[in-house]
């Protein structure tokens, strides 16, 4: 059994001979494969049908599953109704289950992936400016250093797509924070890298309990595009762990195998091309279902041409009246029910055909019958083999819907309309009953709402095209709000119903739609409708804010904010617009104009909760920490669950000193989340300043464990280890976070700046280049440069480099304090030497003060320089007073020496 054989992998890796190809009988082979053991050299894990649509590919496939079943396999079948490997893996529990082998620990972890997209899904419409470039340096405290921004925004904001993979890559780093633990990252960003160790464990037992699973994967035309580099890995590769030797693999689709990823394994494939039947194959088939009679065996020969699924048709209705197949002018509808003498029959499968999708509610509206009645029809239609039941639905073979279609539009218009117009009615009852359950901006999120309403939409422009369009081009737009697959499910729907409706117009749209998304992205199809001039100002203003957002999500923010600006042209009432050209204006570094947009999206909609957090933390990046308390207040009183809120006001209280309050509410937001890794390095930041530095680094380790490819994060504990003064760690830590973003300036600074602590003055400078290169007006790295300069004996280069960041910053006390120990080289006047002790002594005062630092006195005798450095300083946490301390002591210490110090 699976314990005690080799894994598959092992297996490949000794076999390379070629066993038996060509065609054969497929069932035949496939059963003596099934006798064979693994380690045999004859034995297959790989059986691939391929042929054109009709040919037989879905029967055959069924047929090898029972002849599976009957050797005591455990199967599982998936078809075009999964659209991602999730989803298929969801497909396969479902029937192992049935058959009495239930998968729990996959089945727990795809409810939780579902979950957490849903999540994610449910967020705002775009994700948050990115960390600004600042470090957190173990040296700084100041609250004007951190007044820049040292790190992401902390609102909860979202992406405007469902999770599809392109999107999912591009905003990978910025969405990483909304999820509760790197695991649940990993479940939305890269499913499968989680499940299918999972998976493949789950098939281990099932195959220690069953001498075979089977697993079958139909429609591979369509669910090859993301099963087959799965499935290559799973079956080739370690990478998810081993693959069992008891498993085999059917696949079926329309086109052979690629060689380029498959042709180095044919020697544990079988190929099975399939085309319509020979004439003895037809036969044969019309024999094994009883029709013998020559007469009838030849019309059915002459009138399918072969191909399978007509012959199995027809067989399967037992026709035996020769006089009743001669009409040579019949159409294909009446090939297929020619034996069906019951015309109440005939015309419920007729019916029937109407809906692409069927289950028994859709089937009597189709009919229009009692409910008993079309409860029984519909149990007699499920018998009739071009009707297939896939996973929740079913559905007519394509070969036989589309002639029954023609059928029925060609030979009464009226009907055909009034029975599209009834389906489209009900389908939009059953989506209004699912929009009383949901919020107003919660409806297209809910996939039940979309599917009720796809399927309105697509009657709809089988009963009126030309009347129907506009509506669904709109709703187009909206399904790109929900991202590529369910924009490309509105585009197919268009393209169905122009072939089913003979609608060219409606056809042509949909296949334009389905080029621009697969040349562009949804911005390549939001341009194609801009382009053709399909909407009023108002539907142009949403495709452009629409656009807007895809563009900020792939990080072209210059882009999007173009687009924002065009949206806001069309349609100034438009507060999603606003708040996207702010979000668009806050990753370019403009927070005041950001804040200018959300006043106006919050006048506009007023009373929201993400506006008012947005806009509060707009308001601490921008350095208004009061007006950020303000909207911050509001925030967390409309949501008290709003994670975000409360991390942003305690951010905003650490920069007004208040540590207490700002632990109190960065306590608060990890409550709600504990995994917040945002509110963690907001946290170790008030550890810091408390001097806690176990603590700090406690929650930064944490952090890392979260977002372990998250630059900002590293550095941040890149810096809290220089500070321990574990600077081999740091470096490493910063040198992580370069190979994640070789452009990452923050990265840089923190690394030049540990260089230098640790004696290594040239690489350090080598690092702070680089930073200022990429970021010419970096205070932080400038002073840092100046601290370099002037180890290396380079006083003029230090004093540019300082004197440019307090230009930059005139608040920023450590390039103050560089500049003292230039001029104290250079200076021998009492007075500067007087300046600095005067400083140092009130600062030294100020650590005992038991009623805080706004009593210390100040006598007349302090010059106004020095009394306005001071205030500066005396606004710095204590553990930073005393290490400002400690430096201006050393400073002092130079006095005496100051004749033999290099100019």
């Amino acid at each position: 059994m699976g314990s005690t054989r080799p894994s598959m992998q092992e297996l490949i890796g000794r076999r390379r001979r070629a066993g038996f190809v060509g065609r054969v009988d497929e069932r035949a082979a496939f059963r003596r494969n099934l006798e064979l053991p693994p380690e045999d050299e004859r034995h297959r894990f790989l059986f691939h049908v391929h042929g054109d649509a009709g040919v037989g590919k879905t029967f055959l496939v069924r047929e090898l599953e029972q002849t599976a079943r009957e050797a005591g396999a455990l199967t599982a079948y998936v078809d075009e109704g999964a659209a991602s490997v999730p989803e298929a893996m969801t497909a396969m529990a479902r029937q192992f289950a049935a058959q009495g082998r239930r998968f729990k620990e996959l089945e727990r972890m795809l409810a939780a992936h579902r979950e957490r997209r849903h999540e994610a899904e449910a967020a705002l419409l775009m994700g948050d400016p990115a960390e600004p470039d600042g470090p957190s340096a173990g040296s700084l405290a100041v609250a004007r250093a951190a007044q820049v921004g040292l790190g992401m925004v902390p609102l909860a904001g979202a992406f405007a797509a469902a999770l599809d993979a392109d999107t999912l890559a591009q905003s990978a780093d910025r969405l990483r924070a909304r999820f509760r633990s790197q695991e649940d990252a990993q479940l939305v960003l890269s499913p499968e890298q989680v499940l299918t160790p999972v998976l493949l464990s789950e098939l281990a037992g099932a195959a220690d309990a069953a001498p075979w699973v089977v697993i079958f994967l139909d429609t591979y035309e369509r669910t090859g595009l993301f099963l087959d580099p799965w499935l290559h890995d799973v079956m080739t590769t370690d990478r998810y762990g081993n693959l069992p030797a008891d498993i085999v693999v059917v696949t079926s689709g329309q086109h052979p195998f690629g060689t380029a990823r498959w042709g180095g394994f044919a020697d544990f494939m079988t190929d099975v091309p399939l085309g319509p039947f020979t004439e003895a194959e037809a036969r044969g088939l019309l024999a094994d279902k009883g029709v013998r009679d020559e007469p009838v065996v030849a019309e059915v020969l002459r009138l399918t041409g072969g191909l399978p699924v007509l012959v199995s048709t027809l067989a399967a209705t037992g026709p035996d009246d020769p006089e009743r197949v001669g009409d040579p002018s019949a159409t294909a509808v009446e090939r297929f029910l020619k034996w069906e003498r019951d015309p109440v029959r005939r015309a419920a499968a007729l019916a029937g055909a109407l809906p692409r999708q069927l289950d028994e509610d859709v089937f009597r509206t189709a009919v229009d019958c009692p409910e008993d009645d079309a409860r029984s029809l519909f149990a007699w239609l499920m018998s009739m083999p071009f009707v297939t039941e896939r996973v929740e639905r079913v559905q007519y073979h394509d070969v036989v819907r589309a002639p029954m279609l023609r059928l029925q539009r060609l030979r009464s218009p009226n009907t055909w309309r009034e029975r599209h117009t009834r389906l489209a009615e009900a389908f939009g009852g059953w989506r209004e009953e699912c929009e009383a359950d949901l919020p107003p901006d919660m409806v297209w999120r809910e996939e039940r709402w979309r599917q009720f309403r796809l399927a309105e939409s697509y009657h709809l422009l089988c009963a009126r095209p030309q009347a129907a369009l506009p509506a669904v081009l709109r709703d187009f737009v909206d399904a790109c709000g929900e991202g590529d697959p369910v924009a490309r499910r509105w585009a197919q729907t268009l393209v169905q119903a122009g072939e089913d409706a003979d609608a060219k117009k409606a056809g042509e749209w949909g296949s334009e739609l389905l080029a621009g998304l697969d040349g562009g992205g949804i911005p390549g199809a939001l341009g194609t409708l801009l382009a053709k001039g399909a909407f009023d100002d108002r539907a142009r203003a949403e495709v452009h804010r629409l656009r807007g957002v895809e563009f900020g999500g792939s990080g072209d923010h210059a882009t999007a904010l173009t687009e924002f600006d065009r949206a806001i042209e069309l349609d100034r009432e438009s507060a999603p617009a606003y708040v996207g050209r702010a979000i668009a204006r806050a990753h370019r570094g403009d927070h005041i104009a950001a804040i200018a947009d959300l006043d106006r999206a919050d006048a506009l909609a007023p009373g929201r909760a993400a506006t008012l957090s947005r806009r509060g933390d707009y308001h601490r990046l921008a350095g208004d920490y009061d007006s950020a308390i303000r909207d911050l207040d509001r925030a967390v009183e409309l949501d008290p669950t709003a994670r975000a809120a409360w991390a942003a006001r305690g951010a905003t209280r650490y920069l007004m000193g208040d540590l207490d309050a700002a632990q109190a509410d960065l306590d608060r937001s990890l409550e709600l989340d504990a995994e917040y890794s945002w509110a963690l390095v907001r946290r170790a930041r008030v550890w810091r300043s408390r001097g806690e530095q176990e603590r700090r680094l406690a929650d930064l380790d944490r952090a890392v464990t979260l977002e372990p490819d998250a630059p900002w994060v590293l550095c941040e504990r890149g810096d809290a280890l220089v500070a321990a003064g574990r600077h081999g760690a740091a470096l490493a830590d910063y040198d992580r976070a370069l190979e994640l973003n070789r452009e990452y300036a923050s990265a840089y600074a923190s690394r030049g700046a540990c260089r230098a602590a640790m004696g290594e003055p040239a690489k350090a400078l080598a690092d702070l280049d680089r930073a200022i290169e990429l970021k010419p007006e970096y205070s932080w790295a400038l002073w840092q440069r100046a601290k370099t300069h002037l180890a290396l004996g380079s006083r003029p280069r230090a004093a540019a480099d300082v004197e440019r960041a307090l230009e930059l910053d005139p608040d920023h006390w450590e390039a103050q304090v560089i500049r003292a120990r230039i001029d104290a080289r250079r200076l021998v006047d009492d007075e500067a030497w007087d300046r600095l002790s005067l400083i140092r002594d009130r600062l030294e005062a100020s650590l005992s003060a038991p009623d805080g630092l706004g009593r210390l006195p100040m006598t007349p005798a302090v010059p106004d320089e020095t009394a306005g450095s001071l205030e500066a300083f005396l606004g710095l946490a204590p553990a930073d007073r005393a290490d400002l301390t400690q430096r201006l002591t050393e400073i002092l210490a130079l006095r005496d020496s100051i004749g033999g110090i290099p100019d």
